[in-house]
């Protein structure tokens, strides 16, 4: 299986959000939860936060931020900061629209709850012409729930690759049936083109688009006027915040663009900090907003419950168990209190969190236009703790920091191929190499001697994308990957007529056969 980045994906600090509940026998059940956080409290965790957010922006460097603070039902603070791209002068305000990555599935859940009559609705199979398991069974089986919960069997971030390469989502959705599968409803795996099948599935029965079930049931009523789950809307907004990633000397650039079209549920929508803080006002408000029902209590309440461990315990007590519910890291704080989160992170240039405590009816957004250093992680743990504890505990941008670099080295070859080892043998010829070769899964590969005589060139995807080769010992070559999920080096090795990529063969389906 290929080495799980669940830290990037589902929320960075799933630990950390879990706080520090312990699990304990009681002879009888505890008397439930009062409200703790004051209005006071609420106040001073509020006034740092012009001063934390500038602190953060200066330690990281990240351009761009817009922040929006919910309680009991009034937007608190709502304020932009920095700039939508470097080197121009446009700032970011509330209305600003930014790509929210995988803030998009709770938002997404939000959608399909409004969809919904009954809570049970939840548990129903229903069927996407074009997608199906590997487990006939699993796939007659699989119901809405299982997938927005990432418990369907599917291994971690099934079909990214795919989308990396170029693969459009019918391509993606279909190819699934190629994947091992975990244990049905016991594995825990995130799977962004698993919740993006359900989410289609079911604007798929009720005969519309993703786009315009979610425009109808959610940003329409709730008056999110700027928010969208297609790309061309986000790209063609004048007020929006370009995508950034670090350069190493240390500044920021907005050197790609990330069309997330294919996992629109899953990553694709864009917002703004205003219309995020109405969206949350209806997490905290059981469904209503400005005195209308939106979205059934029963439905949306179901996507807060927990439906599968998703961080186990780190100790016997239970310590920093995590759970995940629809579409949100669902945990339990020291007061029992239900704490709901989610992060989003595109390594291609942002990273958002939105943290709330229901009881407290209290919540937070953080929207940035950098890579995932972070920031917008560390502002919420930020706010939270002042507003509980009177001060911060300790240093949330640092914690957040090592948690994104460490997931982000996780998937990295453990060979060194910049350097080959002392005695390396030559490669054979060019032509022993050239040639097209098949995948079931990721389609074809060519390799190609370039006209000047300088190499090898590794050609992937239906558009295909070119890899130059770099010799590294025998028939052991590599190339430096490219997209949302680059790894560094991978290494390519030839044997016996087949060409393995390693970084495509975590789940044992990178191998091509000579055609």
């Amino acid at each position: 299986m290929r080495t799980p980045r669940v830290l990037t994906a589902t929320g960075v600090l799933v630990a950390l959000a879990a706080g520090t509940a312990t699990a304990t026998a009681a002879p009888t059940p505890p008397p439930p939860p009062r409200p703790r956080i004051t209005d006071a409290a609420v106040e001073k965790a509020v006034a740092r936060l012009d001063g934390t957010v500038a602190a953060m922006m200066r330690t990281t460097g990240v351009p761009g931020a817009s922040v929006a603070v919910v309680h009991n039902d009034k937007v608190l603070y709502l304020k932009g900061f920095g700039l939508r791209r470097t080197g121009e002068s446009g700032k970011v305000d509330p209305d600003t629209v930014f790509q929210i990555a995988s803030l998009s599935k709770p938002v997404s859940s939000t959608v399909v709850a409004g969809t919904l009559s009954d809570p049970a609705d939840w548990d129903k199979h229903v069927p996407l012409p074009g997608f199906a398991l590997k487990d006939p069974w699993v796939s007659d089986h699989v119901a809405t729930a299982d997938l927005f919960s990432h418990r369907s069997g599917l291994p971690d971030h099934a079909g990214d690759l795919l989308e990396d390469l170029g693969y459009d989502q019918p391509y993606i959705l279909d190819h699934l049936r190629l994947e091992p599968l975990d244990p049905f409803r016991i594995s825990y795996a995130y799977t962004n083109f698993g919740f993006t099948a359900a989410a289609e599935a079911i604007a798929a029965a009720r005969g519309t688009s993703w786009q315009k079930l979610s425009a109808d049931t959610l940003f329409k009523p709730a008056g999110m006027t700027r928010t969208s789950t297609e790309f061309s809307a986000f790209r063609d907004a004048p007020d929006h915040a370009a995508t950034h990633v670090k350069n190493p000397d240390g500044t920021w650039s907005p050197r790609y663009v990330r069309d997330p079209d294919a996992q629109s549920p899953a990553g694709g929508v864009s917002s703004t900090a205003r219309d995020m803080s109405r969206w949350l006002r209806l997490q905290l408000g059981n469904g209503v907003l400005d005195g209308k029902r939106i979205v059934p209590a029963g439905t949306l309440d179901r996507t807060h419950q927990p439906q599968i461990l998703s961080q186990p315990p780190t100790t016997a007590t239970g310590e920093h168990t995590g759970f995940y519910g629809l579409g949100w890291n669902v945990s339990y704080d020291d007061a029992g209190r239900l704490r709901l989160s989610h992060s989003g992170a595109f390594e291609l240039g942002a990273n958002t969190n939105v943290t709330m405590l229901p009881l407290e009816q209290l919540g937070i957004i953080v929207l940035t236009n950098g890579a995932p250093v972070g920031l917008a992680d560390a502002v919420a743990l930020d706010f939270f703790d002042v507003a509980e504890h009177g001060r911060a505990s300790t240093d949330w941008l640092a914690v957040a920091s090592a948690l994104y670099a460490q997931a982000l080295d996780a998937g990295r070859s453990p060979t060194d191929y910049a350097h080959p080892p002392a005695g390396a043998k030559p490669a054979r010829n060019d032509s022993a190499y050239t040639g097209t070769y098949d995948n079931p899964y990721y389609g074809k590969l060519t390799v190609a001697a370039n006209p000047d005589g300088s190499g090898l060139t590794l050609s992937l995807g239906p558009k295909p994308l070119k890899f130059p080769l770099t010799h590294y010992d025998g028939d052991v070559f590599s190339f430096e990957t490219a997209g949302e999920n680059a790894v560094g080096r991978t290494g390519v090795t030839f044997a016996d007529g087949t060409v393995r990529v390693e970084y495509l063969d975590a789940n044992h389906l990178g191998t091509f056969t000579r055609q």
